[in-house]
């Protein structure tokens, strides 16, 4: 199965039935921080995956290559990472491991 995979961004060439991934050449799955490093709202999770799906359509036409993914999923990440400087996510102090692999976040001063 085609696929990239960054820290915070999975694509791959398929679809999710269940419990199972089906190859499928001609849809790409996006899963967006699969280990819960961040705290998401609806209107944030929206904005990336509007930034998905124009990444994709400006890669229409050109080769599906794991090159390809990756570029789409490096662009993610850098969208992401202005997230989490502008406010609009947040890290989940919850999460098992905190590194701020995106930054060290912002605190308001008291």
């Amino acid at each position: 199965m085609l696929m990239s995979t960054t820290r915070h961004i999975h694509i791959f060439a398929g679809e999710i039935v269940g419990e199972d991934r089906i190859v499928n050449d001609h849809v790409l799955t996006l899963d967006i921080d699969p280990d819960n490093e961040f705290v998401w709202n609806e209107t944030a999770l929206q904005k990336v995956r509007a930034n998905f799906g124009t990444l994709v359509a400006q890669a229409q036409g050109e080769d599906l290559t794991e090159y390809n993914l990756r570029r789409i999923g490096s662009d993610l990440e850098h969208l992401i990472r202005t997230m989490i400087q502008a406010g609009e996510i947040a890290y989940n102090l919850e999460h098992r491991v905190i590194n701020y692999s995106m930054g060290r976040p912002r605190i308001a001063p008291e």
